[in-house]
This record gives C-alpha cells, structure tokens and sequence, in this order.
C-alpha cells in the first residue's frame, strides 16, 4: 500500500489481473474488476465524496451497500447523467464518469459550505418559520433559492438511450436476500421439490458472510451453499436484483441491475414475480451513533471498514478507532489489525464477551471499556476523536476526556432488521428488547420472515432459522419430504459470542466541552439530535409529524442508516418506551427506483398503442404534420412551404368557410347496434329519445353517466327498424363501448340487443363547405342524385367513382358538409377521387387544430368541455332531455347542486381590446376585482377565427345567461396576463344555422 493508496497488495474478491480506468470529477483513477465504484474511490485515497443535503458539510463513504447516506453521485454527463446513485453499488466497469453532487464550484471548495457556519439558525423547520413572510407570496421568491442552495444531484434533461426491459416471473417460492438464511432456505425448498427464485440485490450471494476473509469459514459456506443451489435443477438465482415491493396475492416488484459486462445501452429490468409463498431473508443493517462531528469523511460503520477490507482488499486507514456496542464490531478490529492497522476499541460496556476478550488479547489491539467516542474531529476527514468515560447507570458521559489520534472511525450501534417488505404485506413490526430493533412478524400470510429479520443474530441460529422458514415455504407450496440439515463449520460455531448488546441511541458532550458539536442521526439530510429534539417540543411527537418536520428518514436511503436511531432519540424527550412512539410506514420502493425501469420499453411512441387511421400514408405524403389523439395519430396541420402553424390552420379554417375542406374522421368511435330492443336500448342511454328516430335520418346525442354528469356526446344514425349506427368521440369510444356492454351484462341483460365496435372496418371522411355538394357531385359524376336530394340530419348509401359509400349529412363545422362512410380498404380510392376533383372547387385539407376552430366559432363543445364535470344544464343542452323521461343519470342529474343557478355554464368570451389573446385554461374573475380562488370559472377552450379576425373562447361563468353582455377577467397566472372580456352567446358566427342547412 503507497502512501496515496489505501489498495492492499493481497487479498479481496477483484479480479487484480485486470486494471480498469475512470473518471470521477474529471480525475482519472484505476480500480479492478469487482470493485464499487466507492471501494474504488477509497482505494485511490478519496475520502470527500459528496455534500451534505442542506448543510453542504464533506461527506465520505459511510456504508458499503444500499444503505450508503453520503456517496450520492451522477453518473455520465449533460443532459444524460443519471443522479443520486449510490457509489456502492455501482459496479466499476472501464470508462465509467462520475460526478460528486450538490457542490459549487467543486466538491473540495463548496460556496454553500457557508451554511455550515450558521447551522444553528438551520434547526428544524426553519424554512417553515422563515420564508413565509413578510409579504403573503414570499415563498414563491424564496423557493427558487432554497432549491439551489438545497438538494442533491440534477437528473439529465435529454432521452434515455438505454434499453430498459420487462419480465414475468412465477415461481412456487421466493426467496428474498442470499444472505446465510436465504440460502439455507433456498436450498431447504429446493430440495423439496419445488420451484424457487432466489433473488440477491449484491453481485454475490452470501450477504454479511461476505464481509468475512478469504478462506475463512463463513466464505467457505457460501462456497458450499453456491455449489449445492447450482445442482439443483428447481431453483434459479437472480443476482444484482432488489425487490422493491411487497404486494397482495404473492406478488412482489424486482429491478434488476445490468452487469459492468452488460453492452453500455443495457438498462435495468423491472420483474414481476408472483409467488405461491416467500420467504423474506432481508437481514439487518448495521445502526451508527451519534457524537459530535459524527459525519465527519473517514467515519464509517464497522462492517463497511470490514467489507472494504475484506472483500476489496482496501485498507481505509492505519489510526483505526472502534467504537461499538456490540460484539459484531469486534472481527472489523481484529480484521484491521491484523492488516496493518493501530487498532483501539472504545466500548461503553463493561467489557465484551470471552471469547472476544481473549482474542483481542491476542492480536494486541487497544481496549478501552466503559467509555464513548464524545467528538470527531477534523473536517475533510476526521484527525482525531475525543473519549470520554460514559456512566452507563445515568446514560452520561463523565467529565474526563482525552484526544486520540484517528483517521479512521468505525461505529457500530447494533443491528436494524430490514422489516419493510414484511411491513408492506401488512406485518407489525415488534420491538425486541434483546435486538434492540423493531423485528418483523414471524409469518405475514403466505411469506415467511427468516434470519437476522426476526432479531436472530447468531449466525448459526439464522442459517437454522433459513432452514426451518424455507421448508416451511415449500410445504405451503406443495413441496414434500424432509429437507435434511446443513453441515456448519465448527469454526464458524465457534465465532460467535454471546455477550449483550448496548443499546446507545446518542452520546451527549461531556460537561467539560465549551462547544456543542451536532449529533447527526440522518447523515444524508442533517438531521441532529437536537433537531429531534426542537421538533418534540413544538409539539410534533407523533413519528410521522416528526418525520415530515425534520426531514429524517426521507432521503435515498429512507431511513434505512437514521430511523431506529431517530425512534429513541424521540422517545428520550418524549419520555416514552421506543416500543410505544412506533416507526414509520414502510412503503414500496425500498430503494430508489429509476423511472427507465417502470417504463421500460414503453417510451415515446412505445408508451401507448398507436393507432393509423387507412389514410394515414395520405396525409404523409400531403406533407401533414400529426398529432396524438388518444391512442390515434391525426394530421394536425398541412403547412405549405415556410408556414407556421398558426398560418396554416387559420387558412385551413377559412377555406371550409368559403369554398370546401376535407378531413379524415376514422378515428370516431363507431358503434353498430341491433336487435329488436335496440330502440328501447337506446331511449334509456341517451338523454333524448331515439325510437321516434326515423329510418334514414341521423340524430344528436348526449349521453350521461350515472350521477347525472355527462360522459359523452355523439350522433345516432337509425339504418333499419333494428338496426343503429352510434357515433361517440375519439377520445371516449372505448369508455362508450365498455359501457354499452356493461349495461346490457348487468343491469337490463334482457333486453335482445347486441352491441359491436366497428370503429376500425369504416373509415370516415368529412367534407364541408359552401362548395361541399358541388365537390361530391363532381366526384360522383352521372349518379350523384342520391347525394343532390339528402336533407341536413339525413343519410343515403350510394355510390362514389364505383365505391360504395354512406353519406350523412352531418356538420361539426357549421357549414354545409357530409360525412362518408366507407369500408376501410376503400377509404384511400375514395380520398383520391375527392381530392382529383377539388382542384376545380378550391378544395382544402385541413387538420385537427383547424376543425376545432370552426367548432368554436359555431360554439359546439367537445372534450374540453365534457370534461366529466359537467351538466346538460351547464352545456347549454338541457332542452334535450324531456320531462318525464327516464335514462341512465335522470335521477340524479336533478340534484340541487347541479341544478343551482350559480353553478358555471357555457358562454362565449370575447376580449375587450380584440388584439388580445385569450389563454385556454385561464381562471375567469371579476372584472376589476378581486382575483382571489377559483373565480368565476375558466377558459376551456379558445383560438383565433380567421373569419371573425380576432381571438375567441368558450368558457364556463357562474351564473351563465344572467352575465350575458357583461365582463370578467381571464387571468392565467401562469403567463402573468389579464385580458379583459365580454360575456357573450357561444355560437359567435352563423347563430341561426343559415349556412348549415343552405
């Protein structure tokens, strides 16, 4: 080991006949294969890591996996970089960039650092007591600041180039975590005879064994455990995979991690696993103590300084201070001694057990019993601690103190089962006095909990434990016969040491110390002990006000290094038992989870099922820009040459209104409906009646749901005495369907009707226009008398340039226009027939963005405004409906409420000053005053109406008609604009209909 590298020339799980390189802040370092990205950074001698959330205080790596608090970094660069992922668990691979976060100018000399000088006015709550005035909106100038002054990494702006993916998995037994329960348990199941998935979240099996030497006993058993699982044909290992969450019925979320040999695009993979029973083998992660300056780089757990140690051959100092609690911390200083390190233990206890005792004896470390670690010292890495003897009777520290050269501190405060997983299935989590932990239920359902989860510590005991849970499991699964036993070393029998533990929840300074150093209990979000304590005494001793008051718990980690520790420190100043103050809710993901992994493939136009009408490749080469529309893609526009889209669409528009336009209509939901009941069907589903509907005639109408809101509009087409043709929007069709047939299952399943989706087999092409019969005669040539004779709400079948089409002569527009109906395969002859013969009339193509401005100049809602709040009355449609007609919603649609006369209803708005534009979404006010809440209503729709030369809206105002011709406010707080507008009638051009029925 050099005097920069901490590297030791033997030893540990890498491969060393490989060297790879990387980049951390833009310095280039060397690891191995097998390395963390954190082992390898302290194998180079970085101690400073990252920042502290809200402090910006240097932090160093302080665990080894997924409990790491402080090595937060961004991994790649711009706008790929992927943020607050931790260094310890990630992979070292050749080539691999990383950044430290939550720093400027850069991590050794942070500006924000600054905060650390005045961290006493940061208590808890603080930005709760001081950000919220003078003014009533200060917050709203703070926040942005608070933001960059606060935080961790930024996450990319661009697209994710990886390639995430997505797996279903079922198995009879799922094994959680391949510690020493987990794959005693494995292999008890597998050997009966049933199906198991054993999934570890490490690259390798064996969990806190692993912290052990090489060849040692523990390693040794993990050897054997691998050998035996890989002979067994019923049982599947998944490494590099955490299970995320606990559901209902056997179901568990995973993701699974890429290996460094993986191609740089390979993503994670999110698993589903559906279980006949589990077995949860989470183990226990190991708990720190607070002392002042205990977040100092170079203090670390116990076990982390072993694993390093052990696993990656890293030494991570030579002045080694060991202060535990418990006997566990004991082979990490013996471990480091026998390294190279000085090694001295402080211990609060009277002493450890025998065992240990005479081995530490042996290996001449240091021991110092009865006394604490009161104060770190040092700031880009501890330099020393300060002892104090420790009055365990009183849970006091003594006057006494002496300094101790240290540059590096392992704590170790005890163990914290990993109960979140059993607590997601609906466990509690029980205190146990001899853990000195919240442990998990035994048996929650159909998972069993197993190992050092349930309190049990002795290694021997847990792999017992894993035995006895994992039969249990597979007999739950269907699996017989006897398991048998596991053969245990003796050496690893006789490592274990029954001495107590001490439970230490914080060390106070001694009375002797002028300055009182922060006690932190969440590292990664500054979280002190007397923060804990100012949140008791204002009154926030529930566990969850705490939380959410303090911040603790809620970071990356969630908890996992902070919470037990925060537990006791609440009920100290509560003066209540830790059993009784409770913990937290444990909800799913245990770990951070990328949002890649939940999308998996379905990204862009993979995120949801595209639909092409049959014109699709038409509207392509009109050179049509689209757009999405539900699960649909639509032409939006067709610019010509250099035009934007406001261009575009206005000229669109002011083409169907004075010559002829055509566009594709395929996407409207299109419902064939028969059977001799089908008029009664009818009459009961909309909220006008539809069997006086004549044969050949089309029909408007709306249907409401079943608390009187209005769910969809449409036409009805009556082609036969039993026979319907429903039209619905695009957006509904699916939600119409589903309710048709739900009705017809459920509530009249009598009646002799039959219902089917034929929005696919008919493609629909809606021509409009004063030139729109002219056009369509052209088309047809020597037949088109059937077309010149069809009255407005009428419908023909007839012929077109030999195709057979049905004509309704319906209008969204306004304007005098036909929808064609016809088969799917012939719906591009047909669009080429139209668009051959409209060069002689001043045919127009027009999109989605112009058919929604002619519907709101003739004040015809749509989706924006059946937005599922909304009445008939609101509308403006409450003439539709009869009185003494009964249809789904006719009840209750004449409640009080949505009868009141305040309640907002559809009126046109028109600005003041006309060159003015109104904001769709804009919260409609008083005019003049006061713009406070909710208003009046809103915007729901707007645009510019080329024929009227300026910008209209529909909206919704309280109180509708009775405001006609007066003013409000369209306030859209968002741009920072008012605009001032008349209240008039929604239909602002061609109010009488003159040019629909021309």
């Amino acid at each position: 080991m050099t005097a920069r590298s901490h590297r030791l020339p033997e030893g540990g799980r890498i491969d060393r006949s490989r060297t790879l390189s990387f980049l951390f802040d833009g310095q280039s370092y060397l690891g191995h294969p097998g390395d963390t990205l954190a082992s390898a950074l302290l194998a180079n001698g970085v101690r400073v890591v990252g920042r502290s959330f809200k402090l910006h205080r240097p932090r160093g790596v302080f665990a080894y996996g997924v409990n790491e608090p402080n090595a937060l970094v961004t991994l790649g660069t711009g706008v790929d970089g992927e943020a607050n992922v931790r260094a310890t668990m990630i992979e070292l691979r050749q080539g691999l960039v990383a950044h430290s976060q939550n720093r400027w100018p850069s991590l050794a000399f942070d500006v924000m650092g600054v905060n650390d000088w005045f961290k006493s006015a940061f208590a808890a709550g603080f930005y709760y007591k001081t950000f919220m005035g003078p003014a009533k909106k200060s917050w709203m100038t703070y926040e942005p600041w608070i933001r960059r002054a606060a935080g961790l990494g930024r996450s990319g702006t661009g697209s994710d180039s990886r390639r995430y993916g997505r797996r279903n998995i079922t198995t009879d037994v799922l094994v959680v975590g391949g510690g020493p329960a987990g794959l005693a348990a494995a292999c008890a199941a597998g050997r009966m005879g049933v199906r198991v998935l054993l999934v570890e979240q490490q690259p390798e099996l064996g969990g806190s064994l692993l912290e052990d030497r090489e060849g040692s006993a523990a390693a040794s058993f993990v050897d054997m455990m691998e050998q035996e699982l890989a002979g067994l044909d019923t049982v599947r290992v998944l490494k590099r995979t955490t299970v995320f969450g606990a559901y209902d019925h056997g179901v568990f979320g995973l993701v699974e991690r890429p290996s460094p040999e993986a191609a740089p695009a390979a993503g994670e993979r999110f698993i589903v696993v559906r279980s006949r029973a589990a077995v949860v083998a989470t183990g226990a992660l190991e708990r720190h103590v607070p002392f002042g300056d205990n977040d100092r780089p170079g203090i670390m757990l116990a076990s982390a300084a072993r694993t390093y140690l052990n696993r990656y051959g890293v030494l991570c100092g030579r002045r080694v201070v060991v202060f535990t609690t418990n006997d566990h911390a004991y082979p990490a200083a013996l471990d480091l001694a026998a390294a190279g390190a000085t090694v001295s233990i402080i211990d609060p206890r009277p002493g450890p057990g025998p065992a240990m005792k005479a081995a530490v004896e042996r290996a001449g470390v240091g021991l110092l019993s009865g006394h604490v670690v009161a104060e770190a010292r040092g700031r880009a890495g501890v330099q020393s601690v300060l002892v104090a003897g420790y009055d365990a009777a009183r849970g006091g520290t003594q006057p006494v103190w002496f300094e101790l050269p240290a540059d590096l501190v392992c704590v170790s405060g005890g163990y914290d089962p990993q109960v979140h997983l059993t607590s997601q299935l609906g466990g509690k989590a029980v205190w146990s006095d001899a853990a000195a932990s919240f442990c998990s239920a035994r048996q929650v359902g159909d998972a069993w909990a197993s190992g050092a989860v349930t309190g049990v510590m002795s290694t021997t005991e847990v792999i017992a434990d894993g035995l006895a849970q994992g039969r249990a499991a597979a007999i739950a699964a269907g699996g017989r016969g006897d398991p048998g036993g596991l053969r245990v070393s003796a050496d690893l029998a006789a490592s274990e040491s029954p001495a107590a533990m001490m439970p230490l929840w914080d060390v106070p300074p001694p009375p002797s110390f002028r300055r009182r150093r922060k006690r932190f209990i969440d590292l990664q979000n500054d979280v002190s002990q007397s923060d804990v304590a100012l949140a008791a005494r204002e009154g926030y001793v529930s566990v969850e006000h705490m939380k959410r008051y303090t911040t603790l718990g809620m970071g990356t980690d969630q908890g996992k290094v902070a919470n037990v520790v925060g537990l006791a420190n609440l009920a100290a100043v509560t003066e209540r038992a830790i059993a009784d103050v409770g913990t937290t809710t444990y909800r799913p993901p245990y770990t951070p989870i990328s949002v890649g992994a939940l999308a998996g493939l379905e990204t862009g136009q993979h995120s949801t099922p595209l639909r092409r009408t049959s014109l699709d490749l038409l509207h392509e080469a009109a050179g049509a820009v689209f757009v999405d529309a539900g699960h649909w893609r639509r032409p939006w526009y067709y610019p010509l040459k250099g035009e934007t889209i406001d261009e575009a669409y206005r000229r669109e528009a002011l083409a169907v209104r004075t010559t002829v336009g055509m566009v594709d209509v395929s996407t409207l939901g299109k419902i064939d409906v028969q059977g001799p009941d089908t008029a009664t069907f009818l009459d009961r589903i909309y909220v006008n009646a539809m069997s006086t509907l004549k044969v050949g005639r089309v029909r408007y109408g709306v249907m409401l749901r079943d608390d009187g809101l209005v769910l969809d509009d449409g036409t009805v087409a009556r082609l036969g005495d039993a026979h319907f043709l429903v039209t619905t929007t695009t957006a509904e069709a699916g939600k119409v369907m589903s309710h048709l047939e739900g009705l017809l299952a459920t509530v009249w399943p009598d009646l002799k009707v039959h219902v089917a989706s034929v929005t696919d087999q008919w493609a629909a092409i809606a021509v409009a226009g004063p030139r729109a019969l002219a056009l369509l005669q052209d088309a047809a040539g020597a037949r088109a008398a059937w077309l010149s004779d069809l009255p407005h709400m009428g419908l023909a079948d007839g012929v077109i340039d030999g195709l057979p089409v049905r004509a309704h002569r319906v209008s969204f527009s306004g304007e005098r226009a036909y929808e064609l109906f016809v088969p799917s395969g012939y719906a591009a002859a047909l669009w080429r027939r139209l668009a051959g013969s409209g060069g002689r009339h001043g045919l127009t193509l027009y999109g989605t963005e112009a058919m929604a401005t002619l519907r709101i100049e003739k004040g015809h809602v749509a989706g924006n405004e059946i937005d599922g709040r909304m009445t008939l009355g609101d509308l403006g449609l409450a003439g539709l409906a009869k009185p003494g007609r009964h249809f789904i919603g006719s009840a209750l649609m004449r409640r009080e409420a949505l009868m009141a006369p305040e309640r907002p209803a559809l009126v046109g708005l028109v600005p003041i000053d006309r060159g003015q534009r109104v904001r769709q979404g804009a919260i409609l006010q008083p005019a003049g005053g006061p713009h406070e809440g909710h208003g009046l209503g809103h915007v729901s729709s707007t645009t510019f109406s080329p024929i009227l030369g300026h910008y209209i809206a529909l909206g919704f105002v309280a109180g509708g008609s009775a405001r006609m011709g007066g003013q409000v406010d369209a306030c859209s707080p968002v741009h920072g604009e008012t605009v001032r507008c008349e209240v008039v009638s929604p239909k602002f051009y061609d109010p009488t209909g003159a040019r629909l029925h021309a």
